[in-house]
């Protein structure tokens, strides 16, 4: 299946209550990690994979987002405008992608599974299989894999399972010795939801729009129980934004010139 066919939907209208010193004014989703915004760097972990349609489904500030896209050129690139006739002209595209972006306003307060089951129900089109990611993690997983893999096995959905580093150190002591110091241990043989699906349009019809509806309680839960959700397992780069500390790691990525996402 042509990944160019798969549309991803993306969360974008979330509070971002634990970051708070950078979401009071936008969306965690338009928070920057360098030159552009969260979001920015997300919508390129698909388009590396050849994904290119890509549905926002906004909130929170949903205004910020729209201004964004509306004017991507203008954000991204020299310009010239002709006041006279509010003509825009681009002077040396740095940032020419080939993306269809639907900017889908799913309620100020509505839950994740309420935001995905309004955004599809409109959007979906005639595709038999979709993404959902949040807008706020990145990852250099294999995504044209993780979608082969969907399809091979035939299930409702897909999640991408990751190992994340504790955020804490560990040390493993036999009395009042210390056995083992790990500054960052990783989790082995634990996996969590690292937020990149992929799901059979049929899932649809156990996601309800109710703005109480939560993608990762009910619906996952009893999707796992009837043995319709398999992990594709990642065990390379994961990161999300939760926190300022997560930002300026991630910003340091960036920074780099060769962040994992990118390469």
């Amino acid at each position: 299946m042509n990944t160019a066919d798969i549309p991803v939907f993306i969360l974008c209208g979330g509070l971002g209550t634990r970051i708070k010193e950078e979401t009071e004014f936008r969306p965690k989703p338009m928070v920057p990690i360098g030159e552009h915004p969260i979001l920015w760097h997300v919508m390129q972990t698909y388009a590396r994979h050849g994904f290119r349609r890509f549905v926002l489904c906004l909130g929170f500030k949903a205004d910020v987002v729209k201004d964004y896209f509306a004017n991507f050129h203008l954000h991204n690139n020299d310009c010239t405008i002709a006041l006279k006739s509010n003509k825009l002209t681009v002077h040396e595209a740095r940032v020419n992608l080939d993306w269809e972006v639907t900017l889908a306003y799913t309620g100020e307060k509505n839950m994740t599974g309420s935001r995905v089951a309004q955004a599809a129900r409109k959007y979906l089109g005639k595709a038999k299989h979709f993404a959902v990611t949040y807008g706020d993690g990145l990852s250099d997983a294999n995504l044209t894999e993780e979608l082969r893999h969907h399809l091979a096995e035939k299930k409702l959905g897909t999640v991408l399972g990751v190992t994340p580093p504790s955020r804490f150190g560990e040390i493993k002591v036999v009395g009042n010795r210390v056995e083992e110091f790990a500054e960052k241990p990783d989790l082995e043989g634990h996996w969590i939801n690292g937020g990149f699906f992929f799901f059979h349009r049929d899932f649809l019809k156990r996601l309800p729009e109710d703005e109480h509806c939560v993608l990762e309680r009910d619906p996952l839960v009893r999707l796992a129980k009837d043995g319709q959700l398999n992990i594709f397992k990642h065990t390379g780069f994961w990161g999300c934004m939760d926190t300022q500390r997560d930002r300026d790691q991630l910003t340091q990525l960036v920074e780099s010139g060769c962040p994992p996402w990118l390469k």
